[in-house]
């Protein structure tokens, strides 16, 4: 049976290449069926922030990607709810990324056999 595999993306949609580079790790592990879960942590919430204007930051728009997510298999989709709220989320553009408390994050973590923070 192939280990489970949690990417931790941490960084904004436009403060470098990490949120990309997060999402094409979950779109590619999620073509190939492996047991896959991705958390948005501290400013990696931005990422869902929803009415994003990436042109205007001159970046590529990650919308797509996300919303690509539960077509490639990708069902177990996270984010930190202190992180949203401490950055003033309240409208998010994936609906199926599931509110974690603090201590829940840790029990999460436990629950894959390899975690990759990006």
């Amino acid at each position: 049976m192939a280990k489970s595999l949690l990417i931790i993306s941490r960084q904004s949609p436009w403060s470098g290449p990490g949120a990309r580079e997060a999402l094409d790790i979950v779109l590619a592990g999620g073509a190939f069926d492996l047991p896959i879960g991705l958390l948005f942590l501290d400013d990696g919430v931005l990422q869902l922030a929803a009415g994003q204007n990436a042109k205007a930051l001159q970046q590529k728009d990650l919308s797509a990607n996300l919303q690509a997510l539960p077509m490639f298999g990708v069902e177990e989709l996270f984010y930190c709810a202190d992180s949203a709220s401490l950055r003033g989320l309240s409208d998010l553009s994936l609906d199926e990324a599931q509110p974690l408390a603090a201590e829940q994050i840790t029990a999460l973590i436990d629950r894959y056999d390899q975690v990759i923070t990006l």
